[in-house]
C-alpha cells in the first residue's frame, strides 16, 4: 500500500506500482467508441500511460493537455489517457480540447487495470478512482518509468517521463 496526499491530508492505494525493468501486466480497457483494447494493441509502440482520478478535474485536464502536446510528438510513441471517467466524458473533454493526440481508456467497468497495479485510492473522498500516475513503457512493454505523484492535485513531472522515450 502506498501513501499519498489529497490537499495535504494522506490517503492510501491499493498497492505499490509496478518496478521499473518488469513488463506491464496486460488489460483490458474501454476506448471512447466503446471498443475494448488490450496492452497487445499498442505492440510495437512506446507508450506512455498518464493515469488519473477524471478528466473533470484542473490538474488532469492539463495532464491531458500537456502529453497531448509533448509525448504525441515524440516517435513511435502512444499517449494513453486512463480514468475511470466514462468513455462519454473523456470523448467530451477531448473533442472540446481539440486534443487528438491521445488515447482515452476508461477502466469504468471494474476498476481492475488499478487494482493490478495498486493505484486505485482506498480511502477518502476519491476512494475508488485511480491516483495520478505516469508509467512509461519501451516497444517491448517493459516499464521504463514510474510515478505516483505524492500530492493527487500536483502536476506529474513531465520532464522526467519524456526523458526516457
Amino acid at each position: 500500500m502506498a501513501s499519498i496526499t489529497l490537499g495535504g491530508n494522506p490517503i492510501h492505494t491499493s498497492g505499490e506500482l509496478p518496478k521499473v525493468g518488469t513488463k506491464m501486466a496486460d488489460f483490458k480497457l474501454v476506448k471512447t467508441d466503446l471498443s475494448v483494447v488490450s496492452l497487445s494493441d499498442f505492440a510495437g509502440k512506446k507508450l506512455v500511460l498518464n493515469i488519473f482520478p477524471s478528466v473533470d478535474t484542473g490538474t488532469c485536464a492539463a495532464s491531458v493537455r500537456k502529453f497531448n502536446e509533448s509525448a504525441s510528438a515524440s516517435e513511435n510513441t502512444t499517449v494513453l489517457c486512463v480514468s475511470r471517467d466514462l468513455p462519454f466524458a473523456q470523448k467530451r473533454f477531448c473533442g472540446a480540447e481539440g486534443l487528438d493526440n491521445v488515447v482515452n481508456l476508461s477502466d469504468f467497468q471494474d476498476g481492475e487495470f488499478g487494482k493490478t497495479n495498486g493505484l486505485e485510492i482506498l480511502d477518502g473522498p476519491l476512494a475508488g478512482l485511480h491516483s495520478r500516475v505516469v508509467i512509461v513503457l519501451d516497444e517491448n512493454g517493459t516499464i521504463i518509468h514510474t510515478e505516483q505523484v505524492p500530492e493527487i492535485a500536483d502536476e506529474p513531472n513531465y520532464e522526467a517521463a519524456l526523458a526516457v522515450l
